[in-house]
């Protein structure tokens, strides 16, 4: 069976990851520490699926940890690695700044010097939409100029992408940035507000709607997430064989190394998404209009050429579609 790597495994991207690998047959190695981020109970009930599965090795540590991921590697020898574990959210970086540097660049540093010593046949790697930073030309294409984040978990973001883009070039590592637009679905994150404006909807508590509503986000299901990721496994980029090079590819000219954006490509204003919790839950929304918060972005937008070029795939599903899907996750998980 072909071995692959998931980092962040029990987080919410990485369950689907892993369960979609698990399903097309590879044996999976599954690493998260199950930090207290928010709460460990779903962290545990997501693990508890994938260790119901054959062919799943959980390992519960840090990606940080000196020598871990070089030990996983020696002795799994992953054909691919798919790393999406990191310390997520903008606003938390406000609070706790040492532990995105500990995480998403020292914990990413591990995994390169991993697969340097094991180097696997192509590694993918989650960076975001908000490297883009404080760009306002829309939609946001891959070989935008990205300098000027507007967050520490941005900026760490843009960071492993320049970390990472270094490995490929000196020891010949072939690495798939992918930049993820606002992943929402069952088993989703209690921090983001999918999960909070429906929980409060529910019980008929106030939500707070930051930038008096005038947000627009590229809203992306979590499955049609995960299919653009398993489609891209075996788009390795190469730049030494001259691979065909798309309109727009951010195929590295030294490195094979390539940036893909992964997104709905729909800016829906933020307002029409809490319109489809209310829909879907049957319930009227209290809104807090509330003032822009710091690091944040009024807008995302995603150009999925590049995707769908080197994969034929593009998500598709709608708000109108998702939205209904996580609130019945949410009220049967939630006995809501």
């Amino acid at each position: 069976m072909k071995t692959a790597l998931v980092t962040g495994s029990s987080g919410f991207i990485g369950y689907f990851v892993a369960d979609a690998l698990l399903a097309a047959g590879w044996r999976v190695v599954g690493i998260d520490n199950m930090n207290d981020y928010y709460d460990v109970g779903l962290k545990h009930a997501r693990r508890a699926r994938l260790t119901a599965q054959d062919g799943f090795t959980d390992v519960t540590d840090t990606i940080a940890a000196p020598g871990l991921l070089t030990s996983v590697f020696a002795e799994h020898a992953p054909e691919i690695v798919i790393h999406l574990a990191a310390q997520a959210g903008v606003r938390y970086s406000l609070e706790n700044p040492m532990s995105y540097l500990e995480t998403n660049l020292g914990g990413t540093l591990q995994l390169l010097e991993a697969a340097r010593a094991h180097p696997p046949r192509h590694m993918l790697m989650a960076s975001s939409s908000s490297a883009y930073g404080a760009n306002t030309q829309m939609p946001y294409h891959e070989d935008m100029k990205a300098d000027q984040q507007m967050s520490l978990y941005a900026a760490s973001k843009k960071a492993s992408e320049n970390i990472a883009h270094s490995y490929a070039h000196l020891f010949g590592t072939p690495i798939t940035m992918f930049r993820f637009f606002t992943v929402y679905g069952p088993w989703g994150r209690p921090d983001m507000a999918p999960h909070k404006f429906t929980s409060r909807i529910l019980k008929g508590q106030p939500i707070d709607v930051y930038n008096h509503g005038k947000m627009r986000r590229d809203f992306t299901y979590v499955t049609d997430l995960v299919e653009a990721i398993m489609q891209l496994v075996d788009a390795v980029p190469d730049f030494l064989t001259q691979q065909e090079r798309y309109e727009g590819d951010s195929l590295s000219p030294v490195a094979s190394f390539r940036v893909v954006n992964i997104g709905n490509a729909a800016a829906v204003p933020l307002l029409d998404f809490i319109k489809a919790i209310e829909t879907a839950t049957g319930r009227t929304a209290q809104m807090n209009m509330m003032p822009m918060q710091p690091g944040d972005v009024p807008a995302t937008w995603a150009d999925v050429g590049l995707l769908r070029a080197l994969t034929g795939y593009v998500p598709q599903t709608t708000v109108q579609e998702g939205v209904p899907e996580f609130v019945a996750w949410y009220r049967d998980y939630y006995s809501a």
